[in-house]
């Protein structure tokens, strides 16, 4: 008796997941690109440059490849999360004449880290092919 074996090809090269390695890379850079962009602007959080970033790789990607523009929209989701609750903690400092900055400025040391972390780790599920959703992320753009 013979048999049958059925047999899959193998994945293309550079394949996770079936998305590209180009498409992956892409991806990833829309989540690094918000520390990259942060870094150049001379703040992190309240600057520009930490949604501007993944705002370009999404509208350069978006309609030629899905993946890419999937996670850069969660990253510029993300990213405009944290700035706005940046903003509203710097506010609250300011408004109670600096009192209140004894709260907020630990706070927002420990989000700017939990952001960093976030950042790191969805760069890397992302270049393994796996679509990751930041945690408290508001979707302003779906």
């Amino acid at each position: 008796m013979t048999e049958e074996h059925n047999v899959q090809p193998p994945p293309a090269e550079g394949a996770a997941g079936g998305i590209a390695a180009e498409e992956r890379q892409w991806a990833m850079f829309a989540h690094l690109s918000a520390l990259a962009g942060g870094l150049v602007t001379a703040g992190w959080a309240f600057s520009i440059g930490c949604f501007l970033g993944p705002l370009v790789i999404w509208l350069m990607k978006r309609e030629t490849m899905p993946f890419v523009d999937d996670q850069a929209k969660e990253a510029l989701n993300f990213n405009i999360t944290v700035a706005a609750i940046m903003l509203v903690l710097f506010l609250v400092g300011i408004l109670t004449l600096g009192i209140g900055f004894l709260v907020a400025m630990p706070l927002m040391a420990l989000i700017g880290l939990a952001a960093l972390v976030f950042i790191i780790i969805a760069a890397i599920k992302s270049n393994e092919g796996k679509a990751y959703r930041y945690p408290f992320a508001i979707r302003l753009i779906k």
